[in-house]
This record gives structure tokens, sequence and C-alpha cells, in this order.
């Protein structure tokens, strides 16, 4: 798997945690925390829109 560097969990309410990554070419991954090696991929700009959208609490019912 391509060698990708996590930023620190993000945590809501209860045990929703996920964590966002990027590799060297660029391409962005969201994991649930502790599941690194199954991350969802997404071009660049959904995953930016999927985040900003569960800092504001609009899509973590969708996870």
């Amino acid at each position: 798997m391509t060698d990708i560097r996590w930023e620190e969990p993000y945590c809501q309410e209860g045990n929703n945690c996920y964590r966002i990554g990027v590799d060297g070419d660029g391409n962005s991954y969201i994991a649930v925390a502790g599941q690194e090696d199954r991350p969802l991929t997404d071009s660049l700009a959904a995953l930016q829109t999927l985040i900003r959208d569960i800092k504001a609490g609009k899509a973590d019912h969708l996870l």
C-alpha cells in the first residue's frame, strides 16, 4: 500500500473517530481511526467537501 501520512484522529461525540491522510502523489484518504489499512479513496475535492461537512456536523450521520 502507498505510504500515507495520517493526521491526528478527528473525533465527534462517542466513538466516531476518523483520520485523514495524504500520500506522496497528493491523493487523499479518510479512514475510521484504527482501520487505516482500509481507507476510502476519492478525489481531493470530494474528500475535502466531505471533511468540511463532517467537521461542521452536517455529515457525521452518513458515516
